[in-house]
């Protein structure tokens, strides 16, 4: 069960992610198209690593390291969140 959670988590990032470098904030557009480029690909593949890393410990019965992926998908979400509203 631990593991199809962590999944969840996972794919939910993902879209805030997506949502977030498709939402056409200031703060993307006015950096420069290869810095940009080089963020959006870091970005993606630090979050594939931490969902790797998750489901690893999921798989292995490490509930504590889940419990902490929740936790960093709950901010992720804030984040996403208050860039998309535009609060930030």
């Amino acid at each position: 069960m631990a593991l199809i959670i962590t999944f969840l988590l996972g794919m939910g990032n993902f879209a805030c992610h997506r949502a977030v470098i498709a939402s056409g904030h200031r703060m993307l557009t006015e950096m420069p198209p290869r810095t940009l480029l080089v963020a959006r690909s870091a970005s993606l593949a630090l979050e594939f690593v931490l969902l790797c890393g998750a489901l690893y410990a999921a798989s292995e019965g490490v509930v504590h390291w889940v419990w902490l992926y929740a936790g960093y998908s709950l901010i992720n979400l804030g984040a996403a969140w208050s860039v998309i509203t535009g609060r930030l």
